[in-house]
């Protein structure tokens, strides 16, 4: 798939569905090849720069482990009071810096369409690892990946979105990665937290089948897969709206017993309280396992985008 050479990745529905296969089709090779113990040496030579201007753990570490485990060399940034930005830098001045350095570029930042904006500005590929509550693509591409090695299959599967889907880039990402699929999305948050107009516009104009509740229970004893999401204390300016809302689903085990016998649970996580721990050992408690799915896909981002792949 040539044509992702030098790409950005910036949103979830620049995709088209041949590139979403390719993808995924690449991810399972780079994972057999690290299941079968195989060192891989595809990016050798080449460095991945990691900017990262909010807090991460498995995206950050999940993009350098893939990186790693194909033999290239990273750089990084954790956090942005270690960069030029705590001196009034702009991105741009940051990204074209960078270039410099590097081959690939990685960016996690707090404002919506920063990656955009730094893709404008460099000529190396640049991947969204989250702009504030806008997107996250290759979250959705690993939650997709996830879904299909869960259920066997994509299509012809009723698949709950849960928590805050107003500020969630997890799920607004996913959603619209999921109208290119025969499946039947449902919406699941109080009023205050709905999913944004746009995300739900995009994907019924894509041809997707959306129902919206504010019920949890009624959407897990429909759903294949429930995914949920925490309420995002970082994204509300009034403290008093988060208390208000924080608690609003919590998925206790007993709830499961309306499930249906083969409900995979998924959350892009950190979590705090909104799936209780004794959930994790439920059989299909994914969430886990879904970050783990992180390294082949970004594996064949990185990959795909150099022309490595």
């Amino acid at each position: 798939m040539g044509r992702l050479r030098s790409k950005d990745v910036l949103r979830s529905d620049q995709f088209a569905v041949d590139e979403i296969d390719w993808i995924l089709e690449t991810a399972q090779r780079f994972e057999s090849a690290i299941d079968a113990g195989e060192v891989l040496d595809t990016m050798k030579g080449l460095v991945l720069a990691t900017l990262f201007f909010e807090p991460s753990t498995r995206t950050r570490l999940s993009f350098e482990t893939a990186m790693h485990r194909l033999g290239g060399s990273v750089i990084t940034v954790a956090e942005a009071s270690s960069s030029s930005a705590a001196k009034g830098e702009s991105l741009h001045d940051t990204i074209k810096t960078v270039e410099g350095y590097a081959d690939v570029i990685v960016l996690r930042h707090p404002q919506i369409g920063a990656a955009a904006e730094a893709a404008a500005a460099t000529e190396r590929p640049v991947l969204n690892a989250g702009d504030g509550a806008g997107q996250h693509p290759t979250q959705s591409l690993l939650d997709l990946y996830t879904i299909l090695k869960e259920q066997g299959k994509v299509d012809d599967l009723t698949i709950a979105l849960a928590g805050d889907l107003r500020n969630g880039r997890t799920v607004h990402s996913l959603a619209l990665l999921l109208a290119n699929y025969d499946v039947k999305l449902l919406f699941v948050a109080p009023e205050a937290l709905r999913m944004p107009p746009e995300i739900v516009d995009g994907v019924k104009a894509a041809g997707g089948d959306v129902g919206e509740t504010a019920d949890l229970g009624e959407a897990l004893r429909e759903a294949d897969v429930l995914y949920m999401t925490r309420i995002q204390r970082e994204r509300f300016d009034d403290p008093a709206e988060y208390e208000r809302l924080k608690d609003a689903f919590v998925l206790r085990r007993e709830m499961l017993d309306a499930a249906k016998p083969n409900v995979t649970i998924m959350h892009p996580l950190p979590r705090v309280n909104e799936i209780v721990p004794d959930v994790d050992d439920h059989p299909g408690a994914a969430y886990f396992r879904q970050s783990a799915n992180g390294v082949p896909i970004r594996m064949a981002l990185l990959a795909l985008v150099t022309g490595r792949a």
